[in-house]
């Protein structure tokens, strides 16, 4: 095989494979899924928002002023050594971490409303696409007429 066959081959290769690509990215649900991530960070960010300026503050409101961001359990103090050099503190910031489960729990529950939501929305409109089923008689009728011109065929 020469250059100008192996070149062709390769040319070949890399367009099928960018081929195969876009058919892998243009499906739906990938697409789907992309839409879903950019919704879904921005949603983040609008409960994020939601639970920093309003819940949080009517907790604090509610609790005496409690903030749970500044609770932590110091394990070293900041300090200066001998020589002159500067030792960071070390602490646990549970604090962040209930802030963090706070969070979360009211994302959960903003995500299971709108869930809820959308799936109720979706079965009252299966509901009005669904053909209404036929009485019995009707249907009854319907076969012995098919069975007749069956009938009448032969």
């Amino acid at each position: 095989m020469d250059r100008t066959e192996m070149a062709k081959d390769a040319g070949e290769k890399a367009g099928r494979f960018f081929e195969e690509f876009k058919k892998f990215a243009m499906r739906g649900n990938v697409i789907d899924m992309a839409v879903g991530v950019v919704i879904g960070g921005a949603f983040g960010k609008i409960v994020t928002s939601l639970v920093n300026d309003i819940i949080m503050p009517l907790v604090g409101l509610v609790s005496g002023g409690l903030d749970f961001t500044t609770w932590r359990w110091v394990i070293r103090e900041a300090h200066t050594t001998e020589s002159g050099q500067q030792i960071a503190e070390a602490s646990l910031n549970y604090g962040n971490f209930i802030q963090t489960a706070v969070d979360f729990t009211i994302i959960a529950f903003s995500i299971f409303v709108v869930i809820k939501f959308i799936n109720n929305f979706k079965q009252k409109e299966e509901a009005k696409a669904a053909p209404a089923a036929k009485p019995a008689d009707v249907a009854l009728l319907e076969e012995i007429r098919d069975l007749l011109k069956e009938q009448n065929k032969k």
